[in-house]
């Protein structure tokens, strides 16, 4: 198979670097080459890692059975219509598209040309997160917190489509239910477009998720927390660093033996709960810290696109993954332009 890479800034360059690696261990697979409407950081880029340049999106599909989308959001839509309008499979970044009528319009060229979309919402294969998925039940509330520092490669699109984007995907992807309301608040600073931003998602199962991101930040934080049932649990996760810890009510018969708790460790760890020792009803305080894998989750993803492709399987995140992200991110943008309007 070969793959091109469109877009060499930061993030395209990983993934340049990535499928040079794969290339390298899968007979199968090379990197055909990149291409970059900036000539000097495509021509820096291809040195570097020993690759094609290719002059034209034309050109480079030519030559590539799938392509890698890593340039800014608002392109996304007319870069993938033509490459999927021309044969080949696309493993476009995260947001698929700025708009739901775009991504129904790749959706359609996707099935029309038979052809395959894998979207880069890399946080489903954050090692924190697989760590604790056997664990967490069925979360019924989840706060995230996702913040960063100003960046004016991003000023395209709000922090919706931005970072909050990710725990949007996140949350679908954990809580099987239909969305019943959706409440959100935000403010522009730095940019013309949302630099902050809340939101509160209700659904039809009783679940609740409160999502906050922010690119006003002096510090980094990308943390995700669970309330779940069957069995009654709470998660915590640190997305950055990978540390995750899970508490469950569980029966004793129950308990994870991998990381038991002595009963002086069990008796603190509950009186930071408060007095919820008479309403365990028998049941024990199994706490769970797991071992996050020590893997790479962009080269985790790219190796599932590449042999989603191969073998005909079904992608990570597809399409209509994206889509739904979208159509939430749309709608949190449209409550926020609301309540803004109040005030005016």
């Amino acid at each position: 198979m070969q793959i091109g890479v469109i877009g060499v800034g930061k993030l395209g360059e990983f993934h340049t670097k990535l499928l040079v690696e794969i290339a390298g261990q899968s007979p199968g697979t090379t990197c055909a080459g990149i291409f970059d409407l900036d000539s000097s950081r495509a021509d820096e880029i291809a040195q570097k890692y020993g690759v094609h340049c290719f002059t034209s999106l034309d050109e480079l599909a030519e030559k590539c059975d799938a392509a890698v989308i890593a340039t800014t959001t608002s392109s996304h839509f007319a870069i993938a219509k033509q490459l999927l309008t021309l044969g080949l499979h696309l493993f476009i970044e995260k947001p698929i598209t700025t708009t739901v009528e775009e991504a129904d319009e790749l959706i359609r060229l996707e099935a029309e040309n038979n052809v395959r979309i894998q979207v880069g919402h890399i946080e489903r294969f954050n090692p924190a997160l697989r760590a604790v998925e056997a664990y967490i039940g069925q979360p019924m509330y989840i706060q995230a917190e996702r913040l960063s520092g100003f960046s004016r490669r991003v000023t395209d699109v709000s922090v919706v489509l931005d970072l909050m984007i990710h725990d949007i995907d996140l949350v679908l992807s954990l809580i099987p239910s239909e969305i019943r309301n959706i409440s959100a608040s935000g403010v522009r600073v730095f940019s013309n477009e949302l630099d902050m931003a809340t939101a509160r998602i209700d659904f039809m199962n009783g679940a609740t998720a409160n999502v906050t991101a922010s690119r006003l930040s002096r510090s980094r934080m990308r943390k995700l927390r669970f309330f779940g049932t069957s069995p009654k649990s709470y998660a915590s996760l640190d997305l950055t660093t990978g540390k995750s810890e899970v508490f469950r009510l569980v029966k004793p018969a129950e308990a994870s033996s991998k990381n038991p708790l002595k009963s002086f460790a069990a008796r603190k760890i509950l009186e930071q709960f408060g007095e919820i020792q008479e309403s365990m009803q028998g049941m024990v305080l199994d706490y769970i810290h797991p071992e996050a894998p020590k893997v790479n989750a962009l080269r985790d993803e790219l190796e599932q696109f590449i042999n989603a492709v191969s073998t005909n399987g079904p992608v990570a995140v597809s399409s209509l993954d994206g889509r739904r992200a979208i159509m939430v991110a749309g709608k949190i943008a449209e409550e926020i332009a609301a309540n803004a309007a109040l005030f005016e």
